[in-house]
């Protein structure tokens, strides 16, 4: 299952420098919902080798700023603590799988 996010625990799962992926969404996005249940499988998929999660874009702020998030959905990749890839909009599940994959 997928970790929801909030600035605190994103900021403690990134600085651990472990793979983390971040899908950044808000409730009123129409293909935040249907990548959803994507992010859900691959964080099933890649358990105790990629932390994966969610953040909710309207109930924290901080990070969105922090990482230049203009638009959603939004998927961030960070290693060593350092984000290192995104992919802006929908994605399909092979095409978040080969960067998840460039991560390990």
């Amino acid at each position: 299952m997928a970790i929801q996010f909030n600035d605190e625990n994103l900021q403690q799962a990134i600085e651990t420098g472990q793979p983390v992926v971040v899908d950044c969404w808000a409730e009123w996005c129409g293909p935040c919902k249907s990548l959803a249940p994507i992010v859900e499988e691959l964080a099933a998929e890649y358990e105790g080798k990629v932390v994966i999660g969610k953040y909710d874009i309207e109930q924290d702020g901080d990070f969105p700023m922090d990482n230049g998030v203009h638009s959603i959905p939004i998927v961030l990749f960070f290693k060593n603590g350092k984000r290192v890839d995104k992919h802006v909009g929908f994605a399909a599940k092979d095409a978040l799988k080969a960067k998840i994959d460039a991560l390990l």
